[in-house]
């Protein structure tokens, strides 16, 4: 299998695909790549319907030649915990910050919420996540502050008085009933619009087809979680050599 930077040909025949409506798997097969390669690669270059070949490749030269300029990772940097290999991981993070931004999260909201979510404790304080990802304190809490109210980290003290943002289980199952929630809501203003343009009328109609399919979705997406949470809730083992529990 192939490795290194995407060539501008191989960018070309992801562009083809994308065009004749392939899935990244069967682009990847044909590429000979992994399809986590293909699907970063058009995440991070406008996704499937904005992606270009020329203006991915210039991107990504133009990204190679500032990680050039910047300064080097400092030596003493520990090694990955569980002999995890550090490339694959750094990619990995961006490949899922990048899916988090194309399903609609700001930037900066979705680089905390995937540092928080992919640490192995699942939980940072602010100071952490200005280290991580080299940003202001400012910033860090704006974003923060969006998870937050979206309902996608919840935060508590730990023994040392700090603040911490945790991802966990239930905070998924909370952001989906927050979700269902904010549907309903929706659903039933959509029902009010019913009673004041009439119905049978070309918009009363309209409005009662959007309430009866969010109404559905809602109720689905609170029933899915609940069943979900009940059903798939599991702990992840903590292996003996642990290096968080040292």
């Amino acid at each position: 299998m192939p490795g290194g930077r995407l060539t501008q040909q191989e960018r070309q025949q992801i562009a083809l695909g994308l065009a004749d409506g392939l899935a990244y798997a069967e682009i990847a097969r044909g590429l000979d790549r992994p399809t986590s390669t293909v699907t970063r690669e058009v995440m991070r270059n406008g996704g499937p319907t904005a992606y270009r070949a020329d203006l991915a490749h210039r991107a990504t030269e133009h990204r190679a030649h500032r990680r050039r300029q910047s300064a080097p990772r400092d030596p003493r940097t520990p090694p990955q915990p569980y002999g995890r290999d550090a490339e694959a991981v750094r990619e990995y993070e961006e490949t899922f910050t990048t899916v988090l931004i194309a399903s609609g999260t700001p930037k900066m909201m979705a680089r905390v919420m995937s540092c928080i979510c992919l640490s192995d404790a699942g939980s940072l304080t602010a100071s952490e996540l200005v280290q991580r990802l080299q940003v202001s304190p400012a910033s860090v809490s704006k974003a923060v502050a969006f998870l937050d109210e979206q309902g996608m980290i919840r935060r508590e003290r730990d023994d040392r008085r700090r603040e911490r943002y945790i991802v966990d289980d239930d905070i998924w199952y909370q952001s989906m009933m927050a979700s269902a929630r904010s549907t309903a809501q929706l659903v039933e203003t959509a029902q009010q619009g019913v009673g004041v343009f009439g119905p049978g009328t070309p918009a009363g109609t309209r409005l009662e087809n959007i309430a009866r399919f969010l109404a559905y979705v809602s109720e689905s997406i609170a029933r899915a979680a609940d069943q979900a949470r009940e059903v798939l809730h599991t702990k992840p083992e903590t292996p003996a050599d642990d290096p968080a529990r040292t």
